[in-house]
């Protein structure tokens, strides 16, 4: 990191941490007659203090944390420890995907649901979620895999968003080599520093070839981002869900001399096309909106009721043809008035992936087309 960045940041973190502190501005012990005032520009409506620092040139930077030194009311605010504290702080600020300061040495957090899963959805579309990137659940993708080639399934559904980061980029590379064509690059880790790139490539034939959608969201994370964003460069996939998390990065936790850890991300994963996956990560093709928690309960739900219970949103029913035009369902609601009345809680209904059926969506519409 250059000194030119580490200044912004320091300029930054002090500039916000001072303001509470600091009264407005006044004339202290000024002699002779005051200077009339000078017009200034009037300051965009926008502007943010991040902003405004990232305007400073270097001479403005040295200038200001000069001028702090030697002015501020409050000295023992501007120690060299303090710049320090300021300097870090703003980095961690600035560089959440980069950086992390851990209070002690831990491991990567697992998935929210590390099993494999897989479902034949309207006896047509295969769905496998991959969870955990482990060597169980690449066996049991081969096994869905093949009994879905015995149904003769073209259409298959990816769901990435059970999937975090692991540190076996050799075995996330053989997830998507199940998929990806045979001597093509699936990701690149690069690795400026020391100009390493190691390239991860498929030495075998893909095992489906049919259509395929992913489905990924702010849970999809670490070498996960590079099997997305690689199953959409080769297969001309559609990336359904959110953003991932823009953590395709290979990290390294090094040690402090008070114990504490410092996690920096030290290569980042390159896509088939060139581009780099960190910190942007992938965005999807087509965004659909779903919390994290609803997602979670319906997957944890998935091993008993299957996936298909939470793909369709059924509604209301409507009682006759004017509460269906208007929307309403007056005999409903009155008997959930009636619960609340007498301390029930009128009952929930059940969760729903919006994310999953806009995919089974844009299988159906494709299919329909691919017939006319």
């Amino acid at each position: 990191m250059s000194r030119f960045l580490l200044a912004i940041f320091l300029v930054f973190l002090l500039g916000a941490n001072l303001a509470a502190q600091s009264p407005g501005p006044t004339s202290a012990g000024q002699t002779g007659p005051k200077s009339p005032p000078q017009p200034t520009p009037s300051p965009s409506a926008t502007a943010t203090a991040e902003q405004l620092v990232d305007s400073l040139g270097p001479a403005d930077l040295q200038a200001f944390i000069t001028l702090l030194k030697s002015n501020f009311t409050d000295p023992d605010a501007i120690t060299d420890t303090e710049l320090n504290r300021a300097t870090v702080q703003g980095l961690l600020a600035r560089l959440p995907r980069g950086i992390t300061l851990l209070a002690e040495k831990e491991g990567v957090p697992a998935a929210a649901s590390g099993e494999f899963y897989s479902e034949l959805i309207a006896g047509r579309t295969g769905y496998v979620r991959l969870g955990s990137l482990t060597n169980a659940n690449l066996q049991a993708l081969d096994k869905a895999l093949s009994g879905f080639a015995a149904k003769k399934v073209n259409d298959l559904i990816v769901d990435l968003r059970a999937s975090s980061a692991t540190s076996d980029l050799s075995l996330a590379a053989d997830f998507a080599k199940r998929f990806c064509p045979k001597g093509k690059p699936i990701f690149t880790v690069s690795k400026p520093a020391g100009h390493q790139d190691r390239v991860f490539s498929s030495d075998r034939e893909p095992i489906f070839r049919g259509l395929l959608m992913v489905l990924t969201d702010s849970d999809t994370s670490g070498a996960v981002e590079a099997i997305a964003s690689a199953l959409r460069f080769y297969n001309k996939t559609l990336i359904i869900g959110q953003p991932t998390a823009g953590r395709a990065a290979e990290y390294s936790d090094l040690p402090l001399p008070g114990g504490k850890i410092l996690r920096v991300a030290v290569a980042e994963m390159i896509s088939p096309d060139g581009r780099s996956l960190f910190p942007e990560g992938v965005t999807p093709d087509l965004p659909v909106e779903m919390s994290l928690t609803e997602k979670r309960q319906i997957f944890q739900s998935s091993s008993e009721k299957g996936m298909e219970s939470f793909i369709y949103d059924a509604g209301r029913p409507h009682m006759n043809e004017a509460a269906l035009l208007a929307g309403t369902n007056p005999e409903l609601e009155a008997a959930e008035a009636a619960q609340q009345r007498r301390g029930h809680a009128p009952e929930k209904p059940p969760p729903h992936d919006p994310v999953l059926q806009r995919a089974l969506d844009v299988v159906t519409s494709l299919e329909v087309y691919q017939k006319r």
